[in-house]
Formats: C-alpha cells, sequence, structure tokens
C-alpha cells in the first residue's frame, strides 16, 4: 500500500465555534450622531416615538387604559414618562440591551405592527447623543405581578439591570431618565423641550404634555371645521406662515384616503427655481418625520410647500426621510393629480386666481410644460407672453388673430413689432426662455391654431410698395445709399409703411446673420482659413435697410444732390435702425456710426464759401 495518505482518508477539519461580534457602543453613538441622524435633536423624537409605541402597544391588549405622555425637565435633566405597556426583566435584556431589536417585533404584535411609529429597534441609541447615561424605570402590563425593573445605561457599553418595590412603580408604564453630558445642556433645557416637543409631537394621538403645557393641536389645521371658506383660508394662511414664513397665493388640499393621506399644499408667493429641491413636512401616524421630503412630489410641483400625515410611507433608518418604494411613487402620483387638478380648476372656474399664480410662477411652469404633456395640455392657453397686443395669455392672442406669428429672438421682435403692430400683424416674442418652443406647439393643444415664425421675408411683404414711377424717379438717391451700405452687407429697400415717425427699419435674419458672421471671419482669418471659409459661402438673402417712403426725412434726403451727403445720411440712418432695435453692434458698424455722426457735423458747420 501506498505510504501516502489518500485523500478520502485524510482527517475532516473540526468544526469551529461561531463568533459574536463586538460593538464599540461610542463609536456607534459617534456614527449615529455624525452620519445617521442630521442633528441632536432627534433624541427627543426617538423619545416621544418610544413612548407613543409602548401606548399603543398597552392598547391593543386593553383599549380602555390610559393613553399619556409626559415630559418634565429641570436642570438639565429630562424624564419622560407613559402609560404603555411597559417592561419586565426579561424583556429589559432582551429589548433594550440588544442593538437592533425592536419591541414591535415582540411576539403577539406582529400584526399590529404598522400601528407602531419605529421600525428599527436603535431609537434609544439617540439618546446617547445628548446624555452619558440613560436609565429606565418600567413596570409591564402584561405581567401584573411582575416587579418593576430598573435599567442604567452608560455610553461605554455596559448596563446593569435591577428590580424595585412596588412602591417605586406602582403602575404600569416606563419612564425614562437623561441627564445631560458635558457641552449638551441647551438640548436638555425646558424651552428647547418644549419647542422640540411641539414641533415633533402636534399630530400624535394621545394627550402629550410637557409639564402642564399640551403638544398635542388636535385635530389638524386642514380637519377642523370652520364657519365657512373665508374663515378656513385665513386659518390654513396663518398655520402655512407658522410652518413655512410665508403668506401663501392659495391652498391645495392634499387627500389620498387609500394611503391614509391628509394634508395641504401651500402655493409659494414668490418665483422660485424649478430646479431647486422643495422641502415638505411629512407626519407619520402623527409625529414629525421630516421637514425636508423632497422626493413627496413630481418634480414639476416646484410651486408648492406641503405638510402632510400618512400611515403609509415608509422611513429610512433614521426616520428622516422617506424610503423610495412603488407606495411612494403612488402617493407622488397621486398628489401630483390632486396638484393638477387644482391647475386645472382654476382653467375652468377662477381665470383671475389663474392668472395671479401665473404672474409668479409662469417661468417655472413653462419650463416644465416643455416636458410634461399634461401640463402642457392644461397651462400653455393661459401662459402669458409678450406681444404686440400687450402681455397676453395664447389664448387670447390667438382669438385675435387668425395667424400667430412669432420671432424666435428678441432683437427681431423689436425689429418688426412697431412695424408689424401697425400694419395689423400681430406677432409674440419667443426670444425669451421656452417662448418659441411653446408657441409652436400651440396647434398641439388648440388644434386649427396656425402659427408661423415672423422673419424679415414676411414683413416686407406686409408694406406697401412705392410706386413705380416714383422709385424710378429715386434711382440715384437708391443707387448711393446701396452702394454705401454694400461693404457691410446690407441692401437697400425703398417702401412705404406706417408708423410715419419710423425712418428706416433694419431687417435680417438668422440666415443672413451668419452669413455676415462667415464673412466677417472670412476677411479677417489668413489664407488658409479664409479659403476654407469662402467655400462656405451660402446663398441667404442680405440684411435689409427697408427706408420709409412716407417719412419725411427720408423724402428729403432722397432729394439731396450731393451723393456723399446721401452715403453718410444713409449710414445715419442704418445706425439709428440698429440702435432702435437693439442689436449688438459689430466693430464696422461702431466705426460706421462714428464716420457718419462726424460727417453731419462737418456738413452741418461748413459755409458755403468752403470756410467753417
Amino acid at each position: 500500500m501506498d505510504s501516502q495518505t489518500s485523500p478520502a482518508s485524510q482527517p475532516s477539519p473540526s468544526p469551529q465555534s461561531p463568533h459574536t461580534f463586538q460593538v464599540d457602543l461610542r463609536g456607534l453613538v459617534d456614527l449615529l450622531s455624525h452620519h445617521l441622524y442630521s442633528s441632536p435633536k432627534v433624541y427627543l423624537r426617538e423619545l416621544l416615538q418610544n413612548a407613543v409605541d409602548a401606548v399603543t402597544a398597552r392598547l391593543v391588549d386593553e383599549p380602555d387604559a390610559p393613553a399619556r405622555v409626559r415630559l418634565h425637565a429641570e436642570g438639565g435633566a429630562l424624564c419622560v414618562e407613559d402609560t404603555g405597556v411597559g417592561l419586565t426583566e426579561a424583556d429589559v435584556h432582551s429589548l433594550l440591551a440588544t442593538i437592533g431589536r425592536s419591541s414591535k417585533r415582540a411576539e403577539g404584535l406582529e400584526e399590529a405592527r404598522s400601528d407602531f411609529l419605529g421600525q428599527f429597534g436603535i431609537g434609544l441609541l439617540a439618546c446617547f447623543v445628548v446624555a452619558e447615561r440613560i436609565r429606565v424605570v418600567s413596570r409591564s402590563a402584561r405581567t401584573p405581578g411582575a416587579p418593576p425593573v430598573e435599567w442604567t445605561a452608560s455610553d461605554d457599553g455596559s448596563y446593569t439591570v435591577r428590580t424595585l418595590p412596588d412602591a417605586e412603580r406602582p403602575e404600569p408604564g416606563t419612564t425614562v431618565h437623561l441627564v445631560a453630558r458635558a457641552g449638551a445642556a441647551e438640548w436638555l433645557a425646558p424651552e428647547r423641550v418644549a419647542a422640540l416637543a411641539r414641533d415633533f409631537g402636534s399630530l400624535l394621538p394621545y394627550d402629550v404634555r410637557v409639564g402642564d403645557e399640551a403638544v398635542t393641536d388636535l385635530p389638524a389645521p386642514w380637519d377642523r371645521p370652520y364657519p365657512g371658506p373665508a374663515a378656513r383660508r385665513v386659518a390654513l394662511a396663518r398655520h402655512c406662515h407658522d410652518l413655512f414664513g410665508f403668506q401663501p397665493l392659495d391652498t391645495i388640499d392634499l387627500s389620498v384616503p387609500l394611503a391614509g393621506i391628509r394634508g395641504v399644499a401651500y402655493v409659494l408667493p414668490s418665483a422660485v427655481s424649478p430646479a431647486q429641491r422643495a422641502g415638505h413636512r411629512v407626519h407619520l401616524k402623527g409625529m414629525l418625520l421630516t421637514e425636508r421630503a423632497e422626493q413627496l412630489l413630481p418634480d414639476w410641483a416646484f410651486f408648492v410647500r406641503c405638510v402632510l400625515d400618512t400611515d403609509s410611507l415608509r422611513p429610512t433608518a433614521s426616520r428622516e426621510s422617506l424610503y423610495e418604494d412603488e407606495t411612494l411613487a403612488g402617493v407622488r402620483e397621486a398628489l401630483g393629480e390632486r396638484i393638477r387638478a387644482w391647475l386645472t380648476g382654476l382653467a375652468a372656474g377662477d381665470p383671475d386666481r389663474l392668472a395671479a399664480f401665473l404672474s409668479v410662477h409662469h417661468l417655472g411652469v413653462k419650463s416644465l410644460a416643455r416636458h410634461d404633456r399634461e401640463m402642457l395640455r392644461t397651462m400653455l392657453p393661459w401662459l402669458p407672453f409678450e406681444t404686440t397686443d400687450g402681455r397676453l395669455s395664447l389664448e387670447e392672442f390667438a382669438q385675435r388673430h387668425p395667424v400667430v406669428h412669432f420671432t424666435r429672438t428678441v432683437e427681431e421682435y423689436r425689429q418688426v413689432a412697431p412695424i408689424a403692430s401697425a400694419q395689423g400683424i400681430g406677432v409674440i416674442n419667443g426670444g425669451y426662455t421656452y417662448d418659441s418652443e411653446l408657441v409652436q406647439a400651440l396647434p398641439s393643444v388648440r388644434p386649427g391654431t396656425v402659427v408661423a415664425e415672423l422673419d424679415a421675408e414676411t414683413v416686407t411683404a406686409h408694406l406697401d410698395a412705392v410706386d413705380p414711377a416714383e422709385e424710378l424717379a429715386l434711382s440715384g438717391f437708391l443707387a448711393a445709399a446701396r452702394a454705401r451700405l454694400d461693404p457691410l452687407g446690407c441692401d437697400v429697400v425703398l417702401r412705404a409703411f406706417h408708423p410715419l415717425s419710423v425712418p428706416a427699419l433694419h431687417l435680417d435674419d438668422r440666415d443672413a446673420r451668419h452669413e455676415q458672421a462667415r464673412a466677417d471671419a472670412e476677411e479677417r482669418a489668413d489664407d488658409l482659413w479664409a479659403g476654407i471659409l469662402g467655400s462656405l459661402r451660402g446663398s441667404a438673402p442680405r440684411a435689409r435697410l427697408v427706408l420709409n417712403h412716407l417719412n419725411p426725412l427720408v423724402r428729403r434726403i432722397s432729394a439731396l444732390p450731393d451723393p456723399e451727403l446721401i452715403g453718410t445720411a444713409t449710414e445715419s440712418l442704418y445706425g439709428q435702425a440698429l440702435l432702435m432695435a437693439q442689436r449688438p453692434l459689430r466693430p464696422a458698424d461702431s466705426a460706421l456710426l462714428n464716420r457718419a455722426f462726424i460727417g453731419l457735423l462737418e456738413w452741418a458747420t461748413h459755409s458755403e464759401d468752403g470756410q467753417a
């Protein structure tokens, strides 16, 4: 037989005993205070939460049991007492001394777990953020013969448990005692405790007091009866001011019974960016969960701030935000529908309030209407735009004009607005953010509407032509004017139009501007790039200076005998037309304006004998 041992005959490894994780409690407390919880103030929420859950657990077995929570703060110490289900000595070892275990998982309570606020069993550790020692005295309501028990824990991970005489705690319930650690006394000050208790617990369903002062304020403001709608609006506006610090433009009721949600949305009175993340106040079964719930509403509902109570949404481990799941997605969609219904209701029955809303939030609504089909359909006809008829909604403008003309830039609008208005052409300024896109979308929500871009060709076509005989008589004048502006890439056209006060109109379009930019770049480039840019030369129509034959100044200029003076005057009209359109001036345009100004001064100061 081979002297080597076969694999099958090798001894099997001996089983190893499992090891238990060791927890550094001080390190865990530091983790909670600096990473899990946003502020030490959550310690009070956790104490309230445990007390309320203990009361809820007792009411499962004893519906007639007292439901009270009392807080007493004095001299840097705090005690929180409840009339809840209490604990036995075995419960203390099992629940309080085992991190991560929750009493809500105790046998017999799983079916009632949805009634509890806490789900993670780490809430009591939050108290170590403000205290070095926690003392809990409790007596069980489920085991009447069990004596009171005292559990004392330190932040070094040690704890002691001892039973007490019946006189120490004659009635079922629990009392938690805290003494502030160094530097944390402010969190246990009576005024701070009272303020935090009101903030966290104002909607709790039980009798909660700090000293003799009631914390709960039920029913919730949105569920209270009021003498009438006006009184309700006033009360909710006051509630909004107390919570968020502003007077709302309007109030929207939020109710999703299937999700156990009740609350209100307050419309902001000033414009905000749609990209700004809104913070909403969410209560979970009456306890304030967070003041900064960002994912509660659709992104398009940026113009409201909400406060609501829910019993269906899940909190994260820190209980300071909402867990993103299918339930939250469904609630978000349902709340969005409530807000959308409010907008639709305003559009159908209260156009004055809708106009007041859009006067503040129109830019944000325009931004979202580009991506949200329903928002586009609901809001587009009502959105305000700058037009030649004043600031109007698209619906009003389309009712006045069979063709909805628009310009793509502010400069184009300023060029044509006074002329088009005088010719009876309605024009919308589409040069502001989102406006041209939305105007072009109007036929999709208002079938039959004709939308057309107003360009230089269209404007020129609407201007009256000059009698051919008169234009022929002015051919010398027009030749001199065209010769002067030809180097600038601009033609000269003679038309008759109103208003008479406008001597000249500078018209171009994007293609003409692009061609002019290419020509300017070609002129400045070296031979190589000039050749490349030259090959890109397009056939776009050039810019044009439209002279108003009805304007007295133009008539006097056209009668001048001196071609040089005609050229200088034409340059002046060109520069004035650019300035009236508020167009940015190129270096060549600035040089022209300076040259024309000096030329006119020289002409005006020149005497007949040639002496200045």
